[in-house]
């Protein structure tokens, strides 16, 4: 009896929900009240001229029928094409470099480790778009270089690299520190214990080290590809016009054109993608690796 009770999971009381009304009400004002103003602005009918839409506009479902043609599912598909790409690479580099962190320097060096990345996140982000633009664009240095292995700076293929390089700025520190406490949490002996009944290292790390990752791999994807998917800057200065991301096209839809309406309906549709994706992917992941 005793065992059981202490493996049954307490149960907050009535007394504790009081100290959740500060942080609810804070939320609710500052995500779920913005949200459904911006969900009912969606569905307003705009004129042509006007700055956004007035609260006696008709409703219509013009604004997401708009977003059905070719152009606007191009733009949602570069986004979520360079997007999961580059979270991806993200993975590839962030993963080996935890685990090297968490197994291969000493207490020490991983603290200066965790804070040059920590002090990379801060780093303001128009800060290392326009130094990979002044290094990697048209007018960089290395301008003579690319062109002389046939590579064209203003060449579409090489602006999408460069804007996958200005995400995987903030990807690859990110995913490590998510993955360093989960590398940590994996006993190093069930390794060990593999290479000497006989398996390969390689092996070993993916038969066990990777499955026993698969949740913190999954956290660091979602974290990389949710900032990804709503990069603002790193598209619009390292995208030059040509590489453009849904974020810029709600900029485009607010700022430039007062088309509160459209920017509404795609800012609703972006986020209910994100939240699709988030959640399928979770839900696989964890019935795979329960």
């Amino acid at each position: 009896m005793e065992r059981e009770s202490r493996k049954r999971p307490t149960q907050p009381g009535r007394g504790s929900l009081p100290l959740l009304l500060p942080a609810g009400t804070v939320f609710m004002g500052l995500f779920f009240l913005p949200m459904a103003g911006l969900f009912l602005e969606s569905f307003r009918l705009y004129v042509p001229g006007s700055i956004g839409s007035s609260a006696n506009a008709p409703l219509t479902f013009a604004n997401y029928l708009e977003l059905l043609t070719p152009a606007f599912a191009g733009f949602f598909f570069e986004t979520l094409r360079i997007s999961l790409l580059a979270s991806l690479v993200g993975l590839l580099f962030a993963f080996p470099l935890a685990y090297w962190m968490t197994r291969g320097v000493s207490p020490r060096w991983r603290a200066v480790g965790v804070g040059f990345f920590v002090t990379l996140m801060f780093l303001s982000v128009l800060v290392r778009t326009y130094a990979l633009e002044l290094t990697f664009g048209a007018a960089g240095p290395l301008r003579p270089l690319l062109l002389s292995l046939g590579i064209s700076p203003n060449g579409r293929g090489y602006i999408e690299t460069l804007v996958g390089a200005g995400l995987l700025h903030y990807i690859v520190p990110m995913a490590t520190l998510t993955l360093l406490g989960t590398i940590q949490n994996v006993d190093p002996r069930l390794v060990d214990a593999a290479q000497a009944l006989g398996a390969p290292a390689w092996k070993a790390h993916l038969t066990i080290t990777l499955p026993l990752c698969m949740r913190g791999l999954l956290a660091a994807f979602l974290f990389a590809f949710t900032f990804s998917i709503s990069a603002f800057v790193i598209p619009m200065i390292l995208g030059k016009g040509r590489v453009l991301f849904i974020s810029n096209l709600i900029y485009n839809r607010f700022s430039e054109i007062a088309d509160y309406p459209s920017g509404a309906a795609i800012s609703i549709v972006l986020f209910a993608v994100a939240l699709a994706i988030v959640y399928v992917m979770s839900h696989q992941v964890l019935k795979r690796w329960k």
